[in-house]
């Protein structure tokens, strides 16, 4: 026990126990496919995911149909083809400069921060289904007002657009607390990246169809559109969604078992205090939140701006706009799901430890796509190139959800399950 702390304390006690043999040694390999309950969470997530972000996203295209810094009618409505807003392209356009436009984007962002921590522990205490699928409905149901807070001003959008963080915060915390109880650790990488493929297929369809939608309908039809199927897809979350296999009423007798025998050494991920100052002293959860932020930076950078790139720079049009911007989100989500399988296929054969996939996915998904965007300024407005690099980047970037998107999962339960004994012993 003393060993296996100390070797927590170092950053390297789970990899550590892990590494040591296989992470199931003789204990059951119960599997059923696609069939299997574990597999049908990570389905339903990936959809719950894709709406989130299409939910997310719907405001980076729209904006380039809401705004028109040359027009001389501004925010009085009157597009620059005199049809009257409200109506299909009689939408209202708004006299923003890119500052305007570039804190209404970020605005998201304040109280996206700020619920993290929240969601997790919420989702601790009364289950990562409740919590989840509470944000995601606030969220979808804080989209379907976004038209009326852009007329009311530029202030209630971007408080809206906090809001909306807010509410969109406590999802991916929430995903974890759900994947703790679900995800054999053979198996962790490719249901969790199955599952964060949705980010980046619900960005592909949200840029490719919002610039259909301006174009067709107006602009705000982007929201009531996105925002009316995320509400109706929360109640088929409720229905469908189980917080543990013990509580899922169709599941195998065998597949419970598999899970539960899997993750017995993990213990309780949860507990009612935390220790915040074994957690600010722990190197590994700094390693961690480091690599994170500097991936989210690029990440969500590009997710927010690539479409004002695209038509500023670039000068593509709204429909080839939408569509060029979410080309590289379906390398990204392709990624996703190869990263993860190769990710566990590493693992089950033995070829590396824990710890080495985790560092070794991690570093090819920061450093290759970083090469890649600090190239894009040097290739002038060559917009086949640029188009090849972001796509790229985005690519090779989803190579980090089987390593730092996953690696908090592997130290945590074991974390708490160590210091859970340690205070039994004493």
């Amino acid at each position: 026990m003393q060993r296996h702390a100390d070797s927590t304390q170092a950053g390297d006690g789970p990899e550590a126990e892990q590494d040591e043999g296989p992470l199931l040694a003789q204990q059951t390999s119960f599997r059923t496919g696609l069939c299997s309950a574990r597999c049908g969470l990570a389905l339903v997530l990936h959809v719950s995911l894709f709406m989130a972000y299409a939910l997310r996203v719907g405001l980076s295209i729209a904006i380039v149909a809401m705004t028109n810094s040359s027009s001389p009618h501004g925010s009085a409505g009157i597009t620059p083809n005199g049809s009257h807003r409200g109506f299909a392209r009689g939408a209202p356009v708004y006299n923003w400069s890119a500052e305007t436009q570039g804190i209404v984007l970020s605005s998201f962002f304040y109280g996206y921060g700020l619920t993290q921590a929240l969601g997790g522990y919420c989702s601790g205490r009364v289950g990562g289904k409740h919590v989840l699928g509470s944000g995601l409905l606030l969220t979808s149901v804080l989209t379907l007002l976004v038209p009326q807070a852009a007329d009311l001003g530029v202030s209630f959008l971007i408080g809206l657009q906090v809001l909306l963080g807010l509410a969109e915060g406590v999802i991916f915390p929430a995903q974890y607390t759900l994947w703790a109880k679900w995800a054999p650790p053979l198996e962790r990488s490719r249901l969790m990246n199955i599952a964060d493929a949705g980010c980046t297929f619900g960005t592909f369809c949200a840029l490719l169809v919002a610039g259909i939608i301006c174009q067709s309908l107006g602009w705000p039809f982007v929201f009531y559109i996105f925002g009316g199927v995320g509400c109706a897809w929360c109640l088929c979350w409720f229905l469908l969604v189980y917080e543990d296999p013990a509580h899922h009423p169709w599941i195998s007798a065998g597949e419970r078992e598999y899970i539960v025998l899997s993750l017995a050494h993990q213990g309780s991920s949860h507990g009612r205090s935390l220790p915040l100052v074994a957690m600010a002293k722990s190197l590994p959860l700094w390693a961690i939140a480091i690599a994170c932020f500097c991936t989210d930076w690029l990440f969500y950078m590009l997710l927010t701006s690539m479409p004002t790139f695209m038509s500023d720079v670039l000068h593509f049009d709204l429909t080839e706009n939408g569509l060029l911007s979410a080309l590289p989100y379906v390398g990204n989500g392709l990624g996703h799901i190869l990263a993860g399988l190769l990710a566990d296929f590493l693992l089950a054969r033995r070829v590396f430890g824990t710890a080495a996939v985790r560092k070794l996915f991690s570093a090819l998904g920061m450093l290759l796509p970083a090469v890649c965007l600090v190239a894009v300024p040097y290739i002038g407005c060559s917009s086949t190139a640029a188009v090849v690099l972001l796509t790229l980047a985005l690519t090779i970037i989803s190579m980090t959800g089987a390593g730092i998107n996953i690696n908090h999962i592997d130290i945590a339960p074991s974390w708490w399950h160590c210091k859970l004994r340690s205070k039994t012993e004493a």
